[in-house]
């Protein structure tokens, strides 16, 4: 792939008038209501702008925020979240944003979103990072276009009731859904206590060969946006054998972690999980449902891809900085393949007790 050279900008890296009356300059605590004002208002906005991701973030992991934002006369009129990250793996990395699938400059314009930018780059430089990720979910938050193909997400339209939401499904997809539907599944939503939720999704990770998060970011992230965030459990008999993590954003729902008990798959507890909240957006005025991201060539993408979704590609833009060619740390990335071995054969107490030294290195 190919990396993006830029120039720096023409203004020093303290509070500067760019153009005109347009003011590049750091966060503060006050502007939080300002800035959530501007991202409820973005077309290109996500929940991981919110400065609740923010508060989410550097409670759970300690990342320092370097946010930006560009105003005029007292208006904001572009915002970029960042974090520094640094650690052994990264070394120094700026990254909007860490855990997130979506991130990146919001703008009114393509001429304040291009002097954020190269603001931006010339603060990497001064800080000495190696690159800048953006982990942008539309073209128009590039600047100078993407560079990274590996992610996709997938969401669904949701404008029928549940009949036809069910005709609408492919036709293999559907008869797991019918399969499933015969179960007395119950599904319990609005739950806040997060202690079952990391029991199933930490084996899930392990079993994927993939540290798991902390439970207190599960924590801090329902705590920090209250009545936009929940944990659903899918249970039979009492029995917990689906889970998901979901946010609801603008006319969104977003289901953003998930995870099913392997040894009850043959009721298919996790297709009746995404049924239930897909008739469930649907019954409550929610337009789309978000499936979030995966890589192709996973079963995650496969999953995914048979629920008569719409396939978006992720533009993710990486700028580098003193990094010579482009980072990659996905598992799927073949230097990993010997440790998520390892690491799918430890006892789950050892995974819980080492991924929070782990999993804050790959954000």
């Amino acid at each position: 792939m190919q990396s993006f050279e830029v120039e720096p900008p023409a203004v020093p890296l303290g509070p500067a008038v760019v153009t005109g009356s347009l003011t590049i300059r750091r966060y503060e605590e006050a502007d939080g209501a300002a800035w959530d004002k501007f991202v409820w208002q973005h077309p290109h906005a996500s929940p991981f702008h919110l400065t609740a991701w923010k508060r989410t973030i550097e409670e759970s992991f300690g990342y320092v925020p370097v946010y930006l934002l560009a105003e005029e006369t007292g208006r904001i009129r572009s915002i970029l979240p960042l974090f520094l990250v640094r650690n052994a793996f990264l070394k120094r990395a700026l990254i909007s944003s860490p855990f997130a699938v979506y991130g990146g400059i919001l703008a009114d314009s393509p001429a304040v979103q291009r002097e954020l930018y190269r603001y931006a780059v010339q603060l990497g430089r001064e800080m000495g990072v190696e690159y800048i990720e953006l982990r942008n979910a539309h073209r128009e938050q590039c600047f100078n276009g993407p560079n990274v193909d590996r992610y996709v997400a997938f969401s669904q339209a949701l404008a029928c009731p549940e009949d036809e939401l069910l005709g609408s499904l492919p036709k293999k997809t559907r008869n797991m859904v019918r399969k499933a539907l015969k179960q007395p599944f119950e599904m319990h939503s609005g739950i806040k206590d997060t202690k079952v939720f990391d029991r199933i999704h930490s084996r899930n990770m392990r079993r994927l060969g993939t540290p798991n998060f902390p439970r207190r970011y599960f924590d801090r992230l329902l705590a920090n946006f209250g009545p936009m965030a929940d944990i659903r459990e899918v249970r039979l008999n009492q029995e917990v054998m689906a889970v998901s993590l979901n946010l609801y954003f603008r006319g969104d729902m977003h289901t953003y972690h998930a995870a099913a008990d392997t040894q009850h798959n043959c009721l298919g507890p996790n297709t009746f999980m995404y049924f239930d909240h897909l008739r469930w957006a649907a019954a409550n005025g929610y337009e789309s449902f978000d499936f979030g991201r995966c890589k192709r060539g996973t079963g995650v993408f496969e999953f995914k891809k048979h629920w008569n979704t719409t396939m978006k590609e992720l533009p993710y833009e990486i700028v580098l900085i003193k990094a010579k060619r482009l980072p990659n740390f996905s598992p799927a990335n073949p230097r990993f393949h010997l440790a998520i071995r390892i690491w799918q054969r430890l006892p789950l107490f050892v995974t819980h007790a080492v991924s929070r030294f782990v999993f804050p290195l790959f954000p």
